[in-house]
C-alpha cells in the first residue's frame, strides 16, 4: 500500500522536499544552530527525519532506529508512519481490537490557538477512523499540565493563583475542543492530581541508577547512564556533546525531573525537599499509571518529538527497565499562517485563537481543511484555503440534496447509467478503505469521495419536460448512504445539521425571517391589488353605472384568480407560527416577531 503522488484538491499547495543541506566538514559536532531547531526546519520543508540529516549523522540514525522491535500481538490491517523508525510500519496492538493511546495535552495558561486545533482535530480524525472503520476501541489518556513556569508567570501577571488560572483555561480548552467536535479522551488527568505518583516514579528511576538529586533540591535524569538508548528522534547519543553547563547538573544533556521550590511558587513535599515536577516526567508517570510498561500509540505535535517525547521514552524505559516502552509515535505537522516562516505559537505572538476562527468559519470548514492534507504534513492556513474547504462542503451538500430530490421524484433526469454508478460506488469503497489503511491518507480518501460525487452529478442532469425516462433511485440512495457514513467517520456534518451550530445562528434566523416575510408581503400586496380604474373610484372620480359594474366583475375575477396566492400566504403564516415566528398582517403590510423572545420579555417584565 505504498502511496502514489499526493492528490491535489482544488489549488491547494503541498510542501515538497527541498535540496539537502551541505554536510559539515569531517569531525563536525552539534554546534551552532540547536539540533531541535534543525529538526523543526526540516519538518517545515516537508522532509522526513531521515532525509534531512547529513550523511555523517545518518549512520547514527540507522543504528537508533534499528533497535525498534515490531510489537507482538494483533495486526490491524493498517500501516502507520512511526517516528521511531522514520517509515511506515504495520500497526500491531497488544490487545485484540483495543488500542492504548496517550496524547500530550495542553499547558493551560491561555486560550488555545489554531496550531493546537490542527493537531487535535487531525488526531481526532485518526481516532475516529480507527474506531469506525477498523473496529478498534481506543483508550485515550490526555494529561492537563496545570503547573508550569508559564502558568506561574501568567498567574503573577494577572495577580491570581496558578490553580485558578489553570482551571479557567482548562475549561476553556475543553469548550474549544467541543466546538471543534473533537471527541474527549477516555480520561483527562491533571498533573497536580498525580504528584504522589510522580514522586514515586522519580524515586524508582533514582533507585534504578538513572537519576540523581543535588544539594539544592533538584533531581535530574542522568542521560549518560542509558548510553546509546538516548536519541531515538534525533541522531544524537548521550556523549555527542561534551562538557557541563553552569548549575548543579552533571551533564549538559541531563534534564529536570523535580525542581526545587522558589519563593512564592506552588510546591509539594518530596524526599528532596519542597518543589514541583519537571515537564517531561508528568507524561511518563501518567501514561505508566494507566497503561503500565507497554503503550501502543503516543501522539503529539512534531515540535514535541525532541526533547519532550525523547525524554519521556528515556524516563519510562529507565523506570520499567524495558528496551521499548512506546511502540508507535505519531506526530502531526505544524500549521503556519500563509506567508509566515514560523510555526504558529503563543511565544511568537503569531497565532489565531480557536474562538476567533469560529467567529469566521464553522468547525466543519476547519475539519475539511485538515482532511485535505496528511496529518504529518505541514500546512499553511489562510482565508483562501478555508474558502476552498467550504466549497468542497457545499459541493457535497448540493449533491446530497440533488440526489435526494431525484429519489423523491422531484428532479427529472434522463435515464442514468446505473451500472456505471454501482461500479464507481464499489470502487470508491475500496479506494477509501485502502487510503485509510495507508497511514490514514485523508486527502486520498476525500478525493475518492469527490470523484464519486462528480460521477453522480454527471448523471443528474435535469430536463425541462418530463419524458418516459427510466429511474434508478436505489443507486443514488446507496451513494448518499455511503457518503454520509464517510462524513460521520471523519466527524463532518453538512446541510441542515450544521446550520444553527453557533450563536450567530440567531442573526441568521432573523435575516431569513426578514427576507421571507418581505417576500410574502409582496405576494399579498399583488393578490389584494386593484387596477388603476378601481383606484380612480377610490379617489372620487365619477364613473358610469355600466363601468362600475364592469369594475365589480373585474374585481371578482381577479380575487378568484389570486385566491390561491392568499391561501398560500395564510398557510405560510400558520406554519411559521408553529416554529415561533408570528406574522401580523395589517392591510397590505406585514410585521413579524419571535414568540419565544416575547415570552422571555414578558417574564423579565413580570
Amino acid at each position: 500500500l505504498e502511496p502514489g503522488p499526493l492528490p491535489l484538491l482544488g489549488n491547494r499547495r503541498h510542501f515538497r522536499p527541498g535540496p539537502s543541506p551541505q554536510p559539515p566538514g569531517s569531525g563536525a559536532r552539534l554546534t551552532g544552530q540547536p539540533a531541535r531547531m534543525r529538526v523543526l526546519q526540516a519538518c517545515r520543508r516537508g522532509w522526513s527525519c531521515r532525509d534531512w540529516r547529513p550523511a555523517w549523522q545518518q549512520s547514527e540514525a540507522a543504528r537508533g532506529s534499528s533497535s525498534w522491535q515490531q510489537a507482538s500481538g494483533h495486526p490491524t490491517g493498517l500501516r502507520v508512519y512511526n517516528s521511531l523508525t522514520r517509515c511506515k510500519e504495520p500497526l500491531v496492538l497488544a490487545q485484540p481490537d483495543t488500542a492504548s493511546w496517550y496524547s500530550c495535552g495542553p499547558t493551560v495558561y491561555d486560550h488555545a490557538h489554531l496550531g493546537h486545533a490542527s493537531s487535535y482535530v487531525r488526531f481526532d480524525i485518526l481516532r475516529r477512523i480507527l474506531s469506525k472503520i477498523f473496529g478498534i476501541d481506543v483508550i485515550m489518556v490526555m494529561v492537563i499540565t496545570d503547573i508550569d513556569d508559564k502558568i506561574i508567570q501568567r498567574a503573577n501577571e494577572l495577580n491570581i493563583s496558578p490553580t485558578i488560572l489553570s482551571r479557567i483555561y482548562e475549561e476553556d480548552f475543553k469548550q474549544d475542543m467541543a466546538c471543534l467536535k473533537v471527541l474527549p479522551p477516555t480520561v483527562y488527568m491533571r498533573v497536580t492530581d498525580n504528584i504522589p505518583q510522580i514522586v514515586a516514579f522519580i524515586e524508582r528511576i533514582i533507585h534504578n541508577g538513572h537519576a540523581y538529586s543535588t544539594s539544592t533540591g533538584n533531581v535530574y535524569f542522568d542521560v549518560q547512564s542509558i548510553g546509546g538508548q538516548y536519541g531515538k528522534f534525533i541522531a544524537m547519543s548521550a556523549d555527542t556533546v561534551g562538557g557541563t553547563n553552569a548549575g548543579d547538573k552533571r551533564h549538559v544533556r541531563d534534564f529536570a525531573l523535580w525542581k526545587a521550590s522558589q519563593l512564592h511558587e506552588p510546591s509539594w513535599v518530596s524526599p528532596w525537599g519542597k518543589g514541583r515536577p519537571g515537564w517531561h516526567i508528568e507524561c511518563s508517570t501518567v501514561a505508566s499509571c494507566v497503561f503500565g510498561n507497554k503503550l501502543d500509540i503516543h501522539s503529539g505535535g512534531i515540535d514535541l518529538a525532541f526533547p519532550h517525547h525523547e525524554n519521556e521514552i528515556a524516563q519510562c524505559e529507565a523506570y520499567h527497565k524495558c528496551g521499548q516502552w512506546g511502540n508507535y509515535f505519531l506526530h502531526s505537522g505544524h500549521l503556519y499562517l500563509k506567508g509566515s516562516e514560523e510555526k504558529m505559537s503563543k511565544s511568537l505572538k503569531n497565532y489565531i485563537t480557536i474562538k476567533s476562527l469560529l467567529e469566521k468559519f464553522s468547525a466543519n470548514h476547519f475539519r475539511m481543511f485538515c482532511l485535505l492534507s496528511k496529518y504529518r504534513s505541514a500546512v499553511e492556513y489562510s482565508d483562501t484555503s478555508m474558502t476552498e474547504a467550504g466549497n468542497l462542503l457545499h459541493s457535497i451538500s448540493a449533491f446530497i440534496s440533488d440526489a435526494s430530490a431525484y429519489m423523491r421524484g422531484q428532479l427529472i433526469c434522463p435515464s442514468v447509467d446505473e451500472t456505471l454508478l454501482w461500479e464507481r460506488l464499489n470502487a470508491t469503497k475500496v479506494n477509501v478503505q485502502a487510503a485509510f489503511a495507508d497511514d490514514f491518507d485523508t486527502p486520498g480518501a476525500t478525493e475518492s469521495i469527490m470523484n464519486l460525487i462528480r460521477h453522480g452529478n454527471r448523471q443528474l442532469q435535469a430536463v425541462a419536460k418530463e419524458g418516459n425516462f427510466s429511474r434508478s433511485p436505489a443507486v443514488f440512495g446507496a451513494i448518499i448512504s455511503y457518503i454520509e457514513r464517510f462524513l460521520d467517520v471523519v466527524g463532518l456534518s453538512v446541510g441542515e445539521s450544521q446550520a444553527l451550530a453557533v450563536d450567530r445562528s440567531s442573526a441568521t434566523v432573523h435575516s431569513v425571517a426578514e427576507q421571507l416575510v418581505g417576500f410574502r408581503q409582496e405576494v399579498r400586496k399583488y393578490a389584494l391589488a386593484v387596477d388603476q380604474q378601481e383606484l380612480a373610484v377610490s379617489e372620487g372620480r365619477e364613473l358610469s353605472k355600466d363601468k362600475k359594474q364592469q369594475l365589480k366583475e373585474r374585481r371578482r375575477q381577479l380575487l378568484s384568480e389570486r385566491q390561491p396566492l392568499l391561501q398560500a400566504c395564510d398557510s405560510l403564516r400558520h406554519n411559521l407560527s408553529a416554529i415561533g415566528i408570528n406574522i401580523k398582517d395589517r392591510g397590505e403590510t406585514s410585521s413579524w416577531e419571535l414568540t419565544e423572545q416575547l415570552t422571555k420579555e414578558n417574564r423579565s417584565e413580570a
